[in-house]
Parts: structure tokens; sequence; C-alpha cells
């Protein structure tokens, strides 16, 4: 996912400072891409140079409340209809599924609990976030589909422990 347009889109919800932008990343974004404050305050300042978003007020410490531009709409327009998304995908987590059938059981056992404890507890703050959410809520959407996929992810985990058996693994 583009960092750049990640932030192009927040923004063409509202006027914003990058500590807000991070946490509406956390808000609404968190189930597809992560991007920390050492992320989003250098690429405002490339959106800004490139004439996408401008400074609309400066706050005490030195913030500054971004806007889109008209470019920066447009540009949002551009990537969002005309440019096709990259599919591709890199998941260290599904990774280590794969690779962790060579464990012996107790080892994948122990993996896919570990997995299931984490997807149980993204789950919780997900629905902590839906319910502060109005339903009318853009990022309401984003938040379901983290839930959905969270509750497929989960039936998978709770399935692969099940069937863990004494098989033998190669490390």
């Amino acid at each position: 996912m583009s960092l750049r347009h990640a932030l192009l889109g927040l923004l063409a919800r509202k006027p914003s400072t990058g500590y807000e932008l991070t946490r509406m990343f956390d808000l609404s974004l968190r189930t597809a891409w992560h991007a920390s404050h050492s992320q989003v305050y250098p690429e405002l300042n490339r959106l800004d140079s490139a004439g996408l978003v401008e400074v609309v007020e400066r706050g005490a410490r030195g913030s500054k409340t971004y806007a889109l531009t008209d470019a920066g709409r447009e540009e949002l327009r551009r990537w969002l209809v005309e440019v096709d998304p990259d599919r591709s995908q890199r998941n260290e987590s599904a990774v280590r599924l794969f690779l962790g059938q060579l464990l012996a059981a107790g080892d994948r056992r122990r993996v896919f609990e570990r997995d299931l404890a984490y997807v149980e507890a993204e789950t919780a703050q997900l629905e902590s976030i839906r319910d502060k959410l109005a339903p009318d809520e853009p990022f309401a959407a984003q938040v379901e589909l983290g839930l959905r996929t969270n509750a497929v992810l989960r039936e998978w985990l709770e399935e692969q422990a099940r069937r863990t058996g004494g098989r033998r693994g190669t490390i």
C-alpha cells in the first residue's frame, strides 16, 4: 500500500496534524497497514513539497495541520480509479505458519495457540474501536473487515491446533 495515498485519503476526510494522522491509521487502517510517526512526518513533508497537501494551520510546539489541495485530491482519485492495486502480500505470520509445519507437534500447537491469542486480543481491540464509531463513520467498514478477517483466521487456527497430531517435525 502506498503511504502517500493513505495519507491523502485520510486528509480527504479532514485536515489533520501528523499526530492525528498516525492515530487515525491505528484506529482505521490497522488491519491493512501500520504507519509510525517516523514514517508519517517525512511523507507529509514530501506531499507538501509536491503540492499535494498544504499547511493550513500552525499550532503549539511547531505542530502543523495539513489539508489536501486540489492536486492532492486529483492524485488520490487517479490512484483509486486508474491504478491497479499491487495485490501481492508480505505477511510474516503466513510464512511462519507455512514453515511451522516443519515443527514437531508440540511446537506447532504452541505456534497456533500464540497466534490465536494474538487474534483474540486484536479482535477485542477492534470491537472496542467499532463500539466507539458512529454507524456512518467511513472507517467502520475497515474495522468490520478486520473483524471478519480475524473471525476466519481464528476458526482456521483453532482447526489447525485441533489437527496437530503426533507427526514428527523436521526441525
